[in-house]
């Protein structure tokens, strides 16, 4: 495999993880994918899920983006 069809591969990750980049516990996240706010997992059995690294990235940017547009506004 090349490198420029490892960058397009999407990365999985496990829960481990997901959470030092998020910042947010587990029923947290959950809470969230109920209401549509944060990536849902991707089934990789009956027991085991994982999340798509660049949807996790996007959410971070997405969360930063919405920080700085809400502290602008109020400065």
């Amino acid at each position: 495999m090349t490198s420029t069809n490892q960058a397009t591969q999407p990365r999985l990750l496990r829960w481990k993880d997901v959470q030092p980049r998020v910042g947010i516990c587990r029923s947290q996240a959950h809470a969230m994918i109920q209401e549509g706010t944060f990536p849902a997992p991707v089934k990789l059995g009956a027991r085991a899920s994982a999340w798509v690294e660049s949807e996790i990235n996007d959410w971070i940017d997405s969360r930063i983006s919405a920080s700085r547009k809400k502290a602008g506004g109020v400065a």
